[in-house]
C-alpha cells in the first residue's frame, strides 16, 4: 500500500470511528497499517502501540495529534463532511467490510436522500423494498451499488481549511 493510500485509509478509519461505524481497536489496526506502509510520526506511533483493551479511553485522545502531525483533517463541517462520510462508508464496503445492502442502507438512513454525492444509493436501498414487484433481482442491484461506491471512492476529495476535530 502506499502511503498516500494508508494515509487516506487512516482518515477513513478516524471518521468511520467518529460517527460510530467502527470500534477505536479499528483505528489502531489502521494506525499500525499506516506504519507499515511508511507513515510516520510520534503520535501515530503511540497511537498504534495503543493496547486494545484500552482502545476505547486511548483513541479519543491520542487520534487528534496523529492525524495532526500527518496533515489529515478527516472531521470536515457540512457538505464536506457528509460526502467524506459516504466516501468512507463506500471505501469500507469495497473493502468487503459491508454487504452492497448494508451500505445502500446505511447511506439512506444516515443521509436519506438529502445528499446529492450518494443520492442514487439512497434510491438503490429504496428498490430492494420493491424487487418482488419488478424485474431487478437483488445481485443486480448489489452491482449497480457496487458501481456507485467505485464512483464514489474516486470522487475527488475535497481538503477544507482545518478545524477543530469533532471528537
Amino acid at each position: 500500500m502506499s502511503t498516500e493510500a494508508a494515509a487516506l485509509a487512516l482518515q477513513d478509519r478516524a471518521l468511520l470511528w467518529s460517527i460510530g461505524e467502527i470500534r477505536a481497536t479499528d483505528v489502531v489496526t489502521g494506525a499500525c497499517g499506516a506504519l507499515v506502509a511508511g507513515l510516520d510520526s510520534p503520535a501515530l506511533r503511540i497511537l498504534a502501540a495503543c493496547r486494545r483493551a484500552e482502545a476505547d479511553n486511548d483513541v479519543l485522545r491520542l487520534l487528534p495529534p496523529a492525524l495532526d502531525e500527518l496533515g489529515l483533517t478527516p472531521f470536515h463541517p457540512g457538505i464536506a463532511g457528509q460526502e467524506a462520510e459516504a466516501r468512507a462508508l463506500a471505501a469500507w464496503m469495497l473493502a468487503g467490510e459491508l454487504t452492497p445492502r448494508e451500505l445502500a442502507f446505511r447511506i439512506h438512513r444516515r443521509f436519506g436522500h438529502e445528499l446529492p454525492l450518494a443520492e442514487r444509493l439512497a434510491e438503490l436501498d429504496d428498490e430492494y423494498d420493491t424487487l418482488e414487484h419488478g424485474d431487478r433481482t437483488p445481485a443486480q442491484v448489489d452491482a449497480d451499488i457496487l458501481a456507485e461506491a467505485l464512483r464514489l471512492t474516486q470522487h475527488a476529495r475535497v481538503t477544507p481549511e482545518p478545524t477543530d476535530p469533532l471528537i
